[in-house]
């Protein structure tokens, strides 16, 4: 079974560059397990955004959806679970 690539928006790089430092690794690593296996255990889907799924790591969320046709996994948004919900688009 052949890899999946990872596309991180805009703002989620944003995001993910504006983390300290061991928590910054720490949510790198869990997106980049997205490519071996876009839905480890663990993986919730979102209710209310049909398409996004979401993955903890640690205090922060990965919120993500999957096409499996094309095989890539694009990350939307990356943030403290106290707020990254709160900016999510409906």
């Amino acid at each position: 079974m052949a890899a999946y690539a990872i596309d991180i928006r805009p703002r989620a790089r944003r995001s993910l560059r504006q983390l300290d430092p061991p928590a910054r690794k720490a949510v790198a690593d869990a997106i980049d397990s997205l490519a071996a296996d876009p839905r480890p255990p663990g993986v919730r889907s979102l209710t209310g955004h049909r398409p996004y799924l979401r993955i903890r790591s640690g205090d922060y969320r990965v919120i993500y959806s999957v096409d499996d046709r094309a095989r890539v996994v694009t990350v939307a948004a990356v943030g403290h679970r106290r707020e990254i919900y709160r900016t999510l688009d409906p």
